[in-house]
């Protein structure tokens, strides 16, 4: 009996084996190469910390073990409990593999955040910071951050100076902006911006914006910096993003204790 092609039957078949034959090497391929997809990840991630903290330059390329060896080198990831500041250590959380991301989504590591412009809907109970070290002392401060923009949840680290309260710079390694606009919070020329202004006011409150326009320079103008061209809602929320983080809900608390322990063995 010979095969009618434009039978029902066939079609079906036909669409299943083509489907089948197409799926198995992408899901293969998929499954292979997962483990090097999160070994990049974990690469740009450590890339974006050195560069936040001025220890890798803009361009400068190197291997993922050149990159992990000047990680180990010179940065610490320490855990810290958002709710009370305080340090925890790895018999509470594993700095080096804990997931923040993951911890957020899970109602039984985070809490629901209060209502607030930068969108962010629920906050782990931990963290994990990284402290730039020299000479056995702490240089300069790494907190992750995250917002939302005009199209999406910006996500990245923030650097703040020994004295917890001046900022050494500012990136971001994964959102959806619009390219050219939005998207700018991703060139260095603007994120040079940022460094030398004054995250808090005298009052310990958070201070920093990003402002419609041009702000002056960091000596004159220390809370205000230059808005990006076109994207005032992008814009607006990098200021959300960062009065959240630095404030009550995000590491608020931590920074007010270690600013505190620095004052007690007479550091600025």
């Amino acid at each position: 009996m010979p095969l009618n092609r434009d039978s029902p039957g066939y079609i079906v078949g036909f669409s299943a084996v083509v489907c089948l034959a197409c799926a198995v090497p992408i899901a293969t391929a998929a499954v292979m190469l997962r483990p090097k997809q999160a070994l990049n990840q974990r690469v740009d991630r450590l890339s974006k910390v050195l560069g936040v903290a001025g220890l890798l330059k803009p361009g400068e390329a190197l291997p993922a073990s050149a990159i992990e060896a000047r990680f180990e080198e010179n940065v610490v990831a320490v855990a810290v409990d958002l709710r009370t500041g305080a340090r925890v250590g790895p018999e509470v959380v594993d700095a080096k593999t804990f997931d923040q991301r993951r911890a957020a989504k899970d109602v039984a590591t985070s809490i629901a955040s209060p209502k607030h412009s930068a969108r962010v809907l629920r906050v782990p109970h931990h963290a994990v910071i990284y402290e730039v070290m020299k000479d056995g002392q702490v240089e300069a401060l790494i907190l992750p951050i995250q917002g939302y923009g005009l199209w999406s949840t910006m996500y990245g680290y923030l650097a703040l100076e020994q004295d917890g309260r001046t900022i050494a710079g500012i990136t971001f390694y994964e959102h959806g902006e619009t390219p050219g606009l939005g998207g700018e919070i991703e060139n260095p020329a603007w994120q040079a911006k940022w460094k030398g202004r004054q995250a808090f006011g005298d009052d310990g409150e958070v201070k920093v914006r990003v402002v419609k326009g041009a702000a002056g320079p960091a000596e004159a103008d220390p809370f205000r910096v230059d808005g990006l061209s076109g994207a005032t809602i992008t814009s607006r929320g990098v200021s959300h993003t960062l009065d959240f983080w630095l404030g009550p809900h995000g590491f608020g608390p931590f920074l007010t204790q270690y600013r505190a322990a620095r004052a007690a063995t007479g550091g600025p």
